[in-house]
């Protein structure tokens, strides 16, 4: 959409909101509009306008400064300052290159919403991997051990896959996958039981603990992950941080230990695609260990692991990667059609 069209308060606070998070800004910052379009959705058209007219939209829960502005301005049939000037800096693109692989790209295989450690609801998620142009994203909210991200425990997941089936009743051509991202444990076991686990179509199994463990049990950890029929993928597998911040704080982390040779070997026999987690602060795995996959003969996932919408669009990044270091398409998984991904996935 051009930058000085009109558009619709609902819409230019999720643009907003989009571009913030797609810009990695401070989560405050996105919030306020966030919480604002809930607003905005709940409030008649005819409320907001009069309230516009008297200067007492502020009185709404969660309208400021900022978001009544945007709103009076969109109701006034201008576009919002605010919007207009987010639009200019931001870039059409987030990294030069990988465009060819971001066009073969079909979905998303690893993402999460705020019935874990995500912050927009389902529905929001859905509504910009549609308008992003995905045929399907998988929804991978944390397993229950993971109790800092509110890990889903069987009765929670059971809950979310009913809730799954009824927002794929109304998104057309488009199908939100059911998925997790499953803890993997101590020993190499997956945090969730097997039955639940059977229910899934996509199944990203990541190391979250004890990420500094010795060389020698974190190769059986993975492995034993690795050989398990319900892993599908295997998530950001060195867990390095390269340029993260928690709490306002600076968040470096170094990658974990272990015989990456033999893990991808494992990969390769099993069918087990690597991620390429797109998440700038993470860039994982690095360069090396990509070639050191591919060489194997390992499929790969290029994943936003998105915890906002506007973070869908981080596969950009490792698109660029993938395509630099030369990845062939047909072995990165979703670039498949849905029903051969699904098919792929249940073959394990």
């Amino acid at each position: 959409m051009p930058h000085d069209e009109p558009i619709e308060p609902i819409d230019a606070l999720r643009r907003i909101a989009f571009l913030l998070e797609r810009s990695r800004a401070g989560t405050y910052r996105v919030k306020a509009f966030r919480q604002a379009a809930d607003t905005v959705i709940s409030t008649p058209r005819d409320e907001l306008e009069q309230r516009a007219e008297q200067g007492t939209l502020h009185d709404l829960p969660g309208i400021g400064k900022s978001t009544e502005a945007v709103v009076r301005e969109a109701l006034a049939g201008d576009r919002p300052a605010y919007l207009t000037s987010l639009e200019e800096k931001s870039p059409e693109r987030l990294v030069e290159g990988g465009e060819r692989y971001r066009d073969a790209l079909r979905g998303d295989c690893h993402s999460h919403s705020d019935w874990s450690d995500g912050g927009s609801p389902i529905p929001e998620m859905v509504a910009t991997a549609m308008e992003l142009g995905h045929e399907y994203q998988v929804l991978t909210d944390h397993s229950p051990t993971l109790r800092v991200a509110n890990g889903l425990s069987a009765e929670r997941l059971t809950k979310q896959l009913a809730l799954i089936d009824r927002i794929n009743e109304h998104t057309g051509d488009f199908t939100l996958l059911k998925g997790i991202e499953v803890d993997i444990l101590d020993e190499g076991e997956l945090d969730q039981t097997p039955a639940m686990l059977d229910k899934l179509d996509v199944r990203v199994a990541s190391v979250h603990s004890k990420l500094k463990m010795a060389k020698s049990p974190m190769t059986r950890r993975m492995i034993a992950a690795v050989r398990n029929p319900h892993t599908n993928i295997l998530g950001h597998c060195t867990g390095r941080m390269v340029d993260g911040e928690r709490r306002g704080k600076a968040l470096r982390r170094d990658q974990s230990a272990f015989d990456a040779e033999a893990v991808f070997a494992e990969c390769a026999e099993h069918d087990v695609a690597v991620e390429i987690n797109s998440r700038p602060e993470r860039q994982d795995p690095p360069d090396e260990l990509i070639d050191m996959a591919l060489a194997a003969g390992c499929l790969f996932s290029i994943d936003s692991d998105a915890h906002a919408p506007g973070q869908l669009d981080f596969v950009e990044y490792g698109c660029e990667r993938a395509q630099r270091l030369a990845i062939p398409l047909d072995r990165i998984v979703n670039t498949w059609p849905k029903e051969e991904l699904i098919a792929w996935a249940a073959g394990r």
